[in-house]
C-alpha cells in the first residue's frame, strides 16, 4: 500500500507479502480491513514510542529530545508506515479518521500529563502545548523525509529540539508572567 490505498490491489499486496491471495483473504475480509489492521499496528507503535519517551527520564530536556526523536525514528525507520498513517488517501473514511485522531490524542495526552505535572498548568493548557509540540514534530519529520539529503537526521532533530526547548523551558511561569496580546 506504499503507493496509496486506491492504487493497491490485493494481488499485489499478497505477492509483496509472500502469501497467496486466498491466504490474505483468510485473515482479512477485504482491503479496508487489511489497511485498518496496518494502521492500528503503526499508530499503536507511535503511541508506545511517545510513552517511552516521556517515561525514560525525569529530565525535561531529554524528554523533548526523546519525543522529537520518536517522530524522526518513525519516519527514518518506517517511512512507508509514516505515510500510511499521516498521508493516507483514506483520511475521510470514518474508521481511518477515528484511528488517526485517536493516535494523535493518545500521543498528546502522554505529553500533556508530563507538561501538567512539571509546570502546574491546567489540563487544557498542557494539552494545547502538547498538541503544539507534537504537531511541530510531525510536520518537521515529514518535511525532513523529503529533504534528508539537505539536512542530516541528527541536525534536524537538534534544530527542532532546540526550537521546542527554548519555548517549553520557559514554563513553569507564574500566572502573572503570562502576557496576552490582542
Amino acid at each position: 500500500m506504499a503507493q496509496g490505498y486506491h492504487s493497491a490491489a490485493m494481488d499485489d499486496i499478497a505477492e509483496r507479502a509472500g502469501v497467496s491471495k486466498p491466504v490474505l483473504y483468510q485473515h482479512f475480509p477485504g482491503k479496508l480491513e487489511l489497511y485498518l489492521a496496518l494502521l492500528d499496528t503503526h499508530t499503536e507503535g507511535l503511541v508506545q514510542r511517545m510513552r517511552q519517551a516521556m517515561d525514560a527520564t525525569t529530565d525535561n530536556r531529554i524528554r523533548v529530545h526523546n519525543a522529537i526523536s520518536a517522530y524522526f525514528d518513525f519516519v527514518d525507520n518506517e517511512s512507508e508506515a509514516f505515510r500510511l498513517v499521516f498521508e493516507t488517501d483514506l483520511r475521510n473514511d470514518p474508521a481511518v479518521r477515528e484511528r488517526v485522531e485517536n493516535m494523535k490524542r493518545q500521543v498528546s495526552v502522554a505529553i500533556a500529563g508530563t507538561v501538567a505535572a512539571d509546570t502546574g498548568l491546567g489540563p487544557a493548557q498542557a494539552q494545547l502545548l502538547a498538541v503544539g509540540l507534537t504537531g511541530m514534530s510531525e510536520i518537521a519529520a515529514r518535511w525532513w523525509l523529503d529533504h534528508r539529503d539537505e539536512v542530516s537526521r541528527a541536525d534536524a532533530v537538534w534544530l527542532i529540539e532546540s526550537l521546542a526547548w527554548r519555548g517549553i523551558s520557559n514554563f513553569p511561569l507564574q500566572p502573572h508572567d503570562l502576557v496576552r496580546h490582542g
